[in-house]
Order: structure tokens, then C-alpha cells, then sequence
């Protein structure tokens, strides 16, 4: 590979094609080795046998920018100036450290009439010229994967120029690959102060202060972002992005309609429309603007799967042959692929295509499994630290402190388990109002653990032993005031954020008066449910089905647990229970939250109001019970699951017809 390196340097082009294919003949899929072939190839006018081996390339790595850069090279020496431009702006889209396809994406551009786009592209092409060359390459190494490699180049950099503002910002955009977002922001807080004008760290800043669910802080640094840069599309849509965060749809959509027109990648557009025509309950306007989406670019997974996640939505055969048709057509990124196949699946669900339906979905996991690095063993010492740490005595100690307010809810449990079903009902009272999935707990519980590198000690649960009452009290009214701004002015309200069920003892330690509903349904039912669900983030548990049931069955424990620490705290709703008993279920619950009964709990369907989870149309129909066995047409592909389970909590026969 050196070797073939140094000829193309030397130019002896058949020379370094002779060498790497030596290294092909025995690692035929390298991407690194398929790269170098292809550049070859393309310098010995051989486009043909090029293109063949980067389309190879493609499907070994569909996400290395550099390879599509070599398709528009080779596109463009062939006169092929259309998917030569298609190629350069998939390439800049996957590593936008690639000056050398900025510069080829602005001319190509520039020629076909597109000033607008030919004048980012020059003005990205422009910047990277500008910038050290050490940044340019942590840029390109942050794109390809590379984390640790950027990270200790950026630091290196930054310790001769502390200061340097673009070095700070690439420094949190690691972070932010590593989920150290609160890192990220206080790096992009400094650059700003250092360079007020810095319109790129500011794009950053709001997306970072979106994924830390800061939503009207990132509202409030978008409108600046506006304001800094009118008419730029990239401001427009990061500030109609967080108009959605904060529930101001209609405007929104005042901004995102006259951008379909101006928009290079209209697709995008459209998708960001369907998510808030969505939520608002437009179901068919929705469903026309992912459909837009999807003709507008028909290998962009997510419009695909944001059509399939509607639930009550059914693919024709025209567009489930379209999905086919791009799956097997391959070179898809890996994200594309699996939206795909969640999709398709559900596709072929619908059709009653079980077999089919359970091996798309199987792709879609086994996809999403391989990037994560989740392991079901350290989530179980997550939950047997709660344990261990919450035993009665000090649960009972705990409780003194902490902040009195009786306003939150806390709807928790498994995803797909039902709680979105709870929310819709009980958010149909006056004296509650429904809100999102709030990060607030899950955040509070990551500050109180520190920053540790893996195999340091935790210090979560066990500093809130070492806390006085009234810092938990604080941290108490510090949650009430943070998620003051999704409520809209009810007594009560709902954090249906599922995982809370994981911190319940840091919950009653700083709110003690916090009621608590534990959104319960069948093992199988649930399981499956969530295997075949694609999250948008989080929920790493539910891409295997060994690692589901496990996951199930940690749960039932550390629920056990908490119950027998908090007795009569936490209400155990089952889904089941809700859809054979809907009225005395609602009475049930009301009066757990010591308020009266309302008729329109049980008319919840009529409830017009925002839902942004995958149950959101769902809910918006009166209850039904046909999903409540629905896994039993997949059981022949279950066994995994159930020995994950367990006996107790699995069918011990089958129960298939």
C-alpha cells in the first residue's frame, strides 16, 4: 500500500496499479486499497474499470467522502458533468474537509446556472484554503471517522495557538461526536465571545444547544443566526428547526414553504415540513410532503421511514418496488440502508408478508447493532448500582429535602410500551399539560456520575448521599424551572421520557412530591414492538433481540425494586389493561393524581395538540386492540427473544395457529 502511494506521487500510474492490486488479490474489499486502484485507473484514462472499482468502494463504505469525490473526478474527465456535480456534493455533504471537490462542486455549478450553490461551494472552497493545514486535516479525519486521530491532532494545534477560534470549534464538533456535549457548548460559548461574527460557530452552537434539549436558548441563538445572515438557507432552516423545538409551528412554516422553491436539496426541505405538519396532527399534508421527500432524492432513507413511522400510513406497491429498486441498486450510506429497510419492513408487514416483513427488519438492526457499542452486561451494573445504593433505609432519608412541588409527572417504562397512549389520555385534563420527552433527568444524572474515563469508580447515585437537602432541593426547582417552557400554564405536567425509570430514587431525592406511572405491556408485545421501531436517538438496547429481552427483564427487577423502596409511590399501568378497560383505567389514574374524572380522558383521540413520538397518529384514534398480539405473526423468528427473557416472562408454548 506505501508503495503503491509513492509511485502515484511519482506518477508511474501502472506501476502503483500493479502494486495495489498484489494487496487487492488477498484484501479485495479495503476501502484504502479500492481507493488507490480506482485514482490509478482514472489517471490511466481506464474510466470504465474505474468507475466499476469506486462502485465496489461504495458498497465496502458508502460513507467515504473521498470516493465519491474520485466518481465526480472521473465523471468529470468523461464529460459527464451532471453526475460528476451529484458526486462532488455527496462527497463535500459526507467530509466537507475536501477543498479539492469544493472547488470542482463551485465551477460545475457555476456552469449549470446555479449562482447560489457556486457561490457556497466557492466560499467553503475559500475557507479551507484559509485555514491551517493541520485543520484542514483534523476536518477531513473528523468526517471519516477518525475521532481520536482529530482530537489529538486539534489539541496538538491548539497548545501553539490556544485561541484559535476555528480549532476551538472543531474541537466541539469531537465533542460532539463523543457526546460530551457539555463540552461542546462551553468551547462554542468561548469562541463566540473571542469572534462575535463567527456565523459558522454560531450554526454549531444552535445545534448543540438543540441536542442538549436547551430549546429556547438554541431558539434565541438561531434568531441571532437570522439576523446575522438574512436570506442565507441554512440560517432560515436552523431557525424554523427550533420554531418546531418550541412548538411555534405556524411559523415555522411561514419560513420553511418559500424555501422549497430557492433550495438546492428542496428533499430536505420537505422533510423538515412533514416532521412539523406531523406534529401538529396534518396527517395527509404530512404525508405529502415526505412524499415529496422522497421523490425529491428516492435513496434518502429517513423520508422513507418518516412516512413508514406514521403507523396508521400504507405504502402503495409503486413506491414499496421504488424502495426495492434503490436497496438493491447499493451504494447506499449505512443511515439510508437502514431507514430502508425499517421501512420496507413495515411495508411488507402491512402486507401480511411476516417472513419477508421480520428479515428486513433483522437487516435494518443488524445494521444499526454493528455501529454502537452497547452491552447489555454494564447496563445491568447501571441498575444494580441503583440497587445496592437506594436500599429502604436511605430511600427513606432521601425523601426529607428536595423540593416540594407536586407539578411533575413522570409517565416512564419501556419505548413502545405505551406511554405515549398514557400522555394523550391524561393530557386530555385540564389540570395536566402534556409536554415531550424531557432530558432533563438523564442529563442531571450524567453531571452528578462526572466526567470519567471507563473503568474509573462512579459517583452517581452515590453522591447524593454526600449532598445536603437543600442542594437537592435546588436541583429540584432547578428541573421545574428548566422545563417551564414546555408547559402551557396547567397545574400539572408530563415527562414521558421512558428511561427516567432508571433514575427513580434521584427523582423522589429532589422531588419527592413527583407522582410517577409505570407504562407497563406484555413482554413479547413489547419487545418486538421496539426491535422493529428505528429510534431516532438513544434506546441502544433495541437493535438486538437478545438485547432487548435482556433489557426487559433488568427492568421488571429494578422496577420490583423500586416499588418495594417507594410502597404506593409508583402506578403500574398496564397497556393491556387500557385497551380492555379504557374508563377504568382513566379513573384509575385520575385518581392516583388526586383529581376528577374528565369524559374527555376517554375521548383523547379528539385532543388536538403536538405528539412527537412514533405513536403520534396512533393516538389520535380511538383505541383499538389490534396491535395488542401482533408479534404472534412473527414468533417463528422469536426464539432468541424468548430465551432472552426468560420462562417467567416468556410464552412457554407457542401460540401461533
Amino acid at each position: 500500500m506505501k508503495q503503491a502511494e509513492a509511485l502515484l506521487k511519482q506518477q508511474r500510474f501502472g506501476d502503483a496499479l500493479a502494486s495495489v492490486q498484489a494487496f487487492l488479490d488477498t484484501t479485495p474489499d479495503h476501502p484504502r486499497g479500492l481507493f488507490l486502484s480506482a485514482v490509478s485507473l482514472r489517471y490511466l484514462e481506464r474510466y470504465d474499470e474505474a468507475l466499476a472499482t469506486l462502485h465496489r468502494l461504495v458498497r465496502v463504505a458508502p460513507d467515504y467522502g473521498r470516493a465519491w469525490q474520485e466518481i465526480g473526478h472521473v465523471h468529470r474527465a468523461r464529460g459527464k458533468l451532471d453526475p460528476a456535480c451529484e458526486a462532488y456534493g455527496r462527497a463535500t455533504e459526507l467530509n466537507p474537509g475536501l477543498p479539492a471537490a469544493w472547488r470542482c462542486l463551485a465551477e460545475l455549478r457555476h456552469r449549470a446556472g446555479d449562482a447560489e450553490g457556486a457561490r457556497v461551494a466557492g466560499a467553503n472552497f475559500k475557507r479551507l484554503t484559509e485555514l491551517p493545514p493541520e485543520l484542514v486535516t483534523v476536518t477531513s479525519q473528523l468526517h471519516e471517522g477518525q475521532i481520536y486521530k482529530a482530537e489529538k491532532l486539534c489539541r496538538y494545534f491548539l497548545q501553539k495557538h490556544p485561541h484559535h477560534p476555528e480549532a476551538m470549534r472543531l474541537l466541539a464538533a469531537i465533542g460532539v461526536q463523543l457526546h460530551i456535549y457539555d463540552d461542546a457548548e462551553f468551547l462554542l460559548e468561548s469562541v463566540l465571545e473571542l469572534e462575535p461574527g463567527f456565523d459558522l460557530a454560531r450554526m454549531d452552537y444552535v445545534k448543540v444547544l438543540h441536542k442538549r434539549q436547551k430549546f429556547a436558548e438554541a431558539w434565541e441563538a438561531a434568531a441571532e443566526l437570522r439576523r446575522r445572515m438574512p436570506g442565507n438557507l441554512a440560517a432560515e432552516l436552523a431557525y424554523a428547526n427550533q420554531c418546531s423545538a418550541i412548538g411555534r409551528y405556524d411559523e415555522a412554516m411561514e419560513v420553511l414553504d418559500p424555501l422549497v422553491e430557492i433550495s438546492p436539496q428542496p428533499w430536505n426541505v420537505h422533510m423538515l415540513r412533514g416532521h412539523a405538519l406531523k406534529t401538529i396532527g396534518e396527517h395527509e399534508a404530512a404525508i405529502e410532503a415526505y412524499r415529496e421527500a422522497c421523490r425529491g432524492r428516492p435513496a434518502f432513507g429517513d423520508a422513507w421511514w418518516s412516512l413508514a413511522n406514521m403507523k396508521t400510513f400504507r405504502f402503495d406497491d409503486a413506491e414499496v418496488e421504488r424502495m426495492r429498486e434503490v436497496l438493491d441498486a447499493g451504494g447506499l450510506a449505512p443511515i439510508d440502508e437502514i431507514h430502508l429497510r425499517f421501512a420496507l419492513g413495515k411495508a411488507l408487514e402491512d402486507r401480511e408478508r411476516w417472513g419477508a416483513s421480520f428479515e428486513q427488519y433483522a437487516r435494518g438492526n443488524a445494521i444499526k447493532r454493528g455501529q454502537i457499542d452497547y452491552s447489555a452486561d454494564r447496563m445491568r451494573e447501571d441498575f444494580d448500582r441503583q440497587m445496592e445504593f437506594f436500599s429502604a433505609e436511605r430511600a427513606e432519608q432521601l425523601l426529607e429535602g428536595g423540593h416540594d412541588a407536586p407539578d411533575p409527572i413522570f409517565v416512564v417504562g419501556l419505548p413502545r410500551a405505551g406511554s405515549t397512549l398514557v400522555e394523550q389520555i391524561l393530557a386530555s385534563h385540564p389540570a395536566i399539560d402534556g409536554t415531550l420527552e424531557l432530558p432533563n433527568v438523564l442529563a442531571l444524572a450524567h453531571r452528578l456520575d462526572g466526567r470519567r474515563r471507563r473503568g474509573d469508580a462512579h459517583r452517581y447515585p452515590g453522591v447524593l448521599a454526600e449532598m445536603r437537602p437543600e442542594e437537592r432541593a435546588e436541583l429540584g426547582r432547578k428541573f421545574i424551572e428548566e422545563t417551564r417552557i414546555h408547559r402551557q400554564g396547567a397545574p400539572l405536567f408530563i415527562d414521558k421520557m421512558p428511561n427516567n425509570f432508571r433514575h427513580l430514587g434521584l427523582i423522589f431525592s429532589i422531588l419527592p412530591n413527583a407522582r410517577v406511572i409505570d407504562a407497563r405491556r406484555s413482554p413479547m408485545g413489547c419487545c418486538f414492538s421496539g426491535f422493529k421501531q428505528l429510534f431516532a436517538e438513544g434506546q441502544e438496547f433495541s437493535y438486538s433481540l437478545e438485547d432487548i429481552g435482556r433489557y426487559y427483564r433488568d427492568y421488571v427487577d429494578l422496577m420490583a425494586h423500586w416499588n418495594g423502596v417507594y410502597p404506593g409511590r409508583v402506578l403500574q399501568v398496564d397497556y393491556e389493561a387500557v385497551v380492555d378497560d379504557l374508563e377504568g383505567q382513566v379513573r384509575r389514574m385520575l385518581d392516583y393524581l388526586e383529581l376528577p374524572f374528565n369524559e374527555a380522558c376517554v375521548e383523547f383521540h379528539r385532543t388536538r395538540r403536538s405528539v412527537r413520538t412514533a405513536s403520534s397518529e396512533q393516538v389520535r384514534q380511538p383505541i383499538y386492540r389490534a396491535g395488542v398480539e401482533q408479534w404472534k405473526h412473527f414468533e417463528p423468528w422469536l426464539d432468541p427473544l424468548k430465551a432472552a427473557l426468560g420462562p417467567e416472562l416468556a410464552p412457554t408454548e407457542s401460540t401461533t395457529e
